[in-house]
């Protein structure tokens, strides 16, 4: 572990994970959390769990962003003491509030409470979600059939700010970076001693387009699809034999 991204969602988390990959880093955002270290989490979210367990998870990764090891970035520190920390954060929280709501906003799609009732992957990710932002937030997060979870304003702000003050006060100073978006390559690239790409410093996600691109197209999604498609032909099937048998007999 070379270098631990502790800003909240809605901070620059998947700019940031396309910056590592760019700088030849590997990088474990969200999706990857889930993918390779899914059950390590909930372990670590439901029962608590060690600095030796961020060793074994993390020992083969050079960078990590957003949920969960944004708040967990200490214990990662930990693990891995020459790891450095940047963090990133808005400086006017009404607009980091308004970018996360409407990040919230974006998963209030009928193909995502389709997939909550049809698909048993959907579930499992779902709850994985859920506990994550139960940590972190100390709200609900929810897929229920008719709308998402309602957003606890209070709650989730109260947990950003104080995240921010708590990373600013106790990382280490000689390894933190506070990043400014605006200054491109050069500032990041000093911080982690890497050379600076050839290429235009990213921004991702704008606009919350992440919700769609991981449906489009991450792998996890086509299981979900696939079982969607398979549940619903068998329901449809049941329907029809259910049908017959009461008007056919």
């Amino acid at each position: 572990m070379k270098v631990i991204y502790a800003g909240f969602q809605k901070t620059g988390t998947k700019t940031m994970a396309a910056a590592f990959a760019m700088l030849g880093l590997k990088c474990y955002d969200v999706m990857e959390n889930y993918e390779y270290l899914g059950d390590d989490w909930i372990k670590i979210l439901t029962e608590g769990g060690t600095i030796e367990d961020f060793r074994r998870m993390f020992k083969d990764v050079d960078a990590v962003t957003d949920l969960p090891c944004c708040y967990f970035w200490e214990e990662i520190q930990k693990a891995f003491p020459e790891a450095k920390v940047i963090l990133g954060y808005r400086s006017a929280e009404d607009q980091w509030w308004k970018s996360m709501k409407n990040q919230q906003d974006s998963y209030n799609r009928i193909d995502l409470r389709i997939m909550n009732l049809l698909s048993p992957t959907f579930r499992k990710f779902g709850k994985w979600l859920h506990y994550c932002h139960q940590a972190v937030y100390g709200v609900e997060f929810w897929f229920p059939i008719t709308t998402c979870y309602p957003a606890n304003e209070l709650l989730v702000r109260k947990a950003y700010r104080n995240h921010n003050s708590y990373v600013l006060q106790n990382a280490p100073k000689d390894k933190l970076h506070v990043i400014d978006f605006q200054k491109g390559w050069k500032p990041l690239c000093d911080f982690l001693q890497l050379p600076i790409p050839d290429q235009p410093f990213p921004h991702a996600n704008k606009n919350a387009q992440i919700t769609h691109d991981v449906i489009a197209f991450h792998p996890l999604f086509k299981t979900i699809n696939t079982e969607i498609y398979t549940y619903s032909g068998l329901l449809i099937a049941s329907l029809a034999v259910i049908t017959c048998l009461l008007f056919c007999f």
